[in-house]
């Protein structure tokens, strides 16, 4: 399965070993274990950092110590330093904690911290090619284990599912509704003209009654009246 640390594999694969089961357990939402696990992690590439400048450290707080000291002061080393510091203070807190908590921020932000750490490592200890510099940690693939899709992939992705929408208004499909549409105005158009015509005969019946009936009324007066 692939990790986020796949770049240390071939640089030391202690480190590798160590900083993937704290994966495995962060995935199995053992999260007091993972925090214990990259602290055991930073540990270990302080120690290798130092090398030959340690002498007396025994510990993880005397090695960061001398560490400090030997620093130059650049921005690099400072947050590479203060990476250590987060894994070693989160690390304790899980080691020496009386109740589980189950902390999965802190946890994912201390595989994040041991993520930055194994890149200075690589690049700036063991001369590792500089283009690591520019991975970044991909939660998606700490919880899936699956690589997150890049830019061109999901592009191609989306390019596939316009297809079947393209073929659904195709040119042909059109037509065929454009005819349906015009049978449908044809065949609505049939009972409207029969309507109009009924109704223009019924008017002109209408009206040549009530003619008969007006001229049959004065011919009933004008008798009326001559009988008079």
């Amino acid at each position: 399965m692939p990790t986020n640390f796949d770049f240390l594999k071939d640089i030391d694969k202690d480190l590798f070993s160590i900083i993937t089961d704290a994966e495995k357990l962060y995935r199995d939402e053992y999260f007091e274990q993972c925090m214990t696990q990259t602290r055991r992690f930073g540990e270990n590439v302080c120690k290798n950092v130092l090398g030959a400048f340690r002498t007396t450290e025994e510990t993880f707080d005397d090695m960061l110590s001398t560490l400090k000291d030997k620093s130059n002061g650049t921005v690099q080393e400072k947050e590479f330093v203060e990476d250590l510091y987060f894994l070693k203070k989160s690390g304790n807190k899980s080691v020496h904690s009386a109740a589980v908590k189950k902390d999965g921020m802190e946890a994912l932000e201390c595989l994040q911290r041991a993520f930055e750490v194994a890149i200075s490592y690589c690049v700036y200890n063991r001369g590792a090619d500089k283009r690591i510099l520019n991975k970044h940690y991909d939660v998606e693939l700490l919880v899936t284990g699956q690589k997150n899709k890049t830019l061109a992939e999901r592009y191609k992705q989306a390019k596939v599912k316009l297809k079947p929408e393209r073929v659904k208004s195709s040119p042909e499909k059109k037509s065929k509704s454009k005819n349906k549409v015009s049978a449908k105005k044809k065949k609505n158009s049939g009972p409207q003209t029969a309507g109009q015509h009924k109704i223009s005969v019924f008017w002109v019946l209408f009206g040549i009654s009530a003619v008969i009936s007006v001229l049959m009324m004065l011919f009933i007066l004008l008798v009326s009246f001559l009988a008079s």
